[in-house]
């Protein structure tokens, strides 16, 4: 009897939906490969979790590192150990990257969190990750800084995949620093065929959000109506993009059910899917079919654009402006979940360095 073809590999094959990893770990990447996927993702969350995962593989390392490096600070290593991981995934994407031109086969590298109101650092550190392989892609987040970053990094050469956004606002300021960006280099004669940019929708992370605001604010709706807020607003940034023929592309992220992937087949978007999802999807029976352009259910969009201020300014076009992206909810409790998670990374690489004595 003929095996039958992963969904996610059926996606992958069958429309203009693409599947990323969302992950750096080798093992897990391997099998994204396996399954069609043409990209994976880092950042410092991300690169702590596949060191503690792949630990057998990295722990020499890292000591050898700590040795190389004696006048290095624990956040130098950290960064050190950051590229070597991303440089890792970049190695295993290369074919893709050369057999589609550098359209696809990326490996995404994300700045400092802790830069996310510095666009002159966080530009530094893009064109440092940019010579560290051909086919790296830079996250900034969406802050007002942000967006700043991605404009200038995207006329330097860099292509940028513009995160921790929640809000069509935010995704349609970075699509729209990024044109900036592409024209400032036709202006002056320099290519653009390589630069591949892209801009994230945290779907998962807008339900999140709302599901606190329901909690601090005694609002009660439908459970799944709340499982729609993130599909609503990537697909109308989706339609947006489409309409104004923005160079960039969409990103679905942060999975908590599969609306967040199945709602986007079809769509000419990438899907950044972590690993255990993968495996969910491909033993699921969930139908890979065209739904990019089935309309969220009225009755949960009703609900969402009356009971929370928090979705009408995520979902309209103009909810959010520029100066109001870095207090929205969802972006603060990223940047701080982001933060912490890059001090965890810092203190695992310090036990290196200065090892425990009382273990």
């Amino acid at each position: 009897m003929k095996a039958h073809k992963s969904a996610l590999l059926t996606m992958a094959d069958t429309t203009s939906t693409d599947y990323w990893s969302d992950t750096c770990n080798t093992e897990h990447l391997e099998y994204a490969l396996a399954h069609g996927a043409t990209g994976a993702t880092t950042n410092p969350t991300i690169v702590h979790a596949v060191l503690r995962q792949q630990i057998g593989l990295w722990d020499r390392r890292i000591a050898r590192v700590v040795g190389q490096m004696p006048a290095a600070s624990e956040t130098e290593i950290a960064w050190k150990l950051i590229e070597e991981v991303a440089q890792a995934g970049a190695a295993m994407l290369k074919p893709a990257y050369d057999s589609h031109k550098g359209k696809k086969g990326r490996i995404a590298i994300q700045v400092n969190p802790r830069n996310f109101r510095n666009s002159e650092a966080m530009v530094r550190q893009a064109v440092h990750f940019h010579a560290l392989a051909d086919n790296v892609t830079v996250k900034f987040p969406a802050t007002a800084a942000g967006i700043a970053a991605v404009e200038e990094a995207t006329y330097q050469g860099v292509s940028i995949t513009a995160t921790v956004s929640f809000s069509v606002s935010q995704v349609i300021a970075a699509a729209e620093a990024v044109e900036r960006g592409l024209e400032r280099r036709l202006g002056e004669g320099k290519p653009i065929d390589r630069i591949c940019p892209n801009c994230v929708v945290m779907v998962g992370r807008v339900d999140d959000w709302l599901k606190v605001v329901a909690e601090k604010e005694d609002i009660i709706v439908e459970p799944e109506c709340l499982e729609w807020a993130g599909v609503a607003v990537l697909k109308r940034a989706y339609r947006i993009f489409q309409e104004r023929g923005f160079r960039s592309r969409l990103m679905a992220a942060a999975y908590r059910n599969h609306y967040h992937w199945s709602e986007f087949i079809g769509g000419d978007l990438i899907t950044t899917i972590p690993y255990n999802w993968a495996l969910r999807f491909n033993a699921s029976d969930v139908e890979v079919r065209q739904r990019i352009d089935n309309p969220v259910p009225d009755r949960f969009l009703d609900r969402l654009q009356s009971h929370f201020a928090d979705f009408r300014r995520a979902w309209e076009p103009q909810g959010l402006a520029i100066g109001e992206f870095d207090s929205y909810g969802a972006v603060a409790r990223t940047l701080r979940s982001f933060t912490a998670s890059y001090d965890e990374l810092v203190a695992m690489i310090r036990d290196y360095v200065v090892p425990d004595p009382d273990r």
